[in-house]
């Protein structure tokens, strides 16, 4: 099947939980979870880089991939997922914050649709950097729902010793098998390195 000329669209976006390990070996990830009403996604790619000067002129660039910042808007982020990851807990009937909690990583999957296929990806180590907007305005004349976003980071995932090859994240391509598709949302898909 031929690439993808065009991406567009926005939806099943999924967390799963992250747990790291003390020597990075053994990072594990939940089943994902599902966060129904995908409005938007905005990523940068965060990268630094370091001229080494020499004969007048920069000689050599070396260049590191420090993940991406990015914010995912939502229709509204589930009591789930504030639970999950926020922290957030329920008690005598109210969901409630306490200072000082912090975030927990998770994978984040999600789907931006094609003109020849689907494409799948996933941010491996996703922080939030802010929580979830919360907010309401009137209703006048028509109902306009008001959307929940938060700011995240997505930083490299550390996956044994051999640093050069930590992934920051993952998509499909045209060697991507039915069984792996399939499986996107199920399962956090890691690809062995060489």
């Amino acid at each position: 099947m031929a690439e993808n000329k065009v991406r567009f669209g926005l939806k099943n976006v999924y967390y799963a939980k992250l747990t790291e390990s003390t020597d990075s070996t053994n990072n594990t990830f939940a089943t994902p979870v599902a966060v129904p009403g995908a409005v938007n996604m905005t990523i940068n790619s965060e990268q630094s880089n370091n001229p080494f000067w020499a004969d007048n002129v920069i000689y050599f660039m070396s260049s590191n991939n420090n993940g991406y910042t990015g914010t995912l808007e939502m229709a509204r982020i589930p009591d789930t997922m504030l639970k999950d990851i926020w922290g957030m807990t329920s008690s005598g009937g109210i969901l409630y914050e306490e200072s000082g909690v912090q975030p927990k990583p998770f994978a984040l999957l999600f789907q931006i649709e094609g003109d020849q296929k689907a494409e799948l990806n996933v941010f491996y180590r996703v922080i939030p950097t802010s929580r979830p907007t919360a907010g309401s305005q009137t209703t006048e004349e028509s109902i306009d729902p008001v959307t929940q976003s938060f700011d995240f980071s997505a930083l490299p995932l550390v996956t044994g010793p051999d640093y050069q090859k930590n992934k920051v994240k993952g998509r499909t391509d045209e060697t991507t098998t039915t069984a792996q598709r399939n499986a996107w949302f199920t399962t956090v898909q890691i690809a062995t390195t060489a």
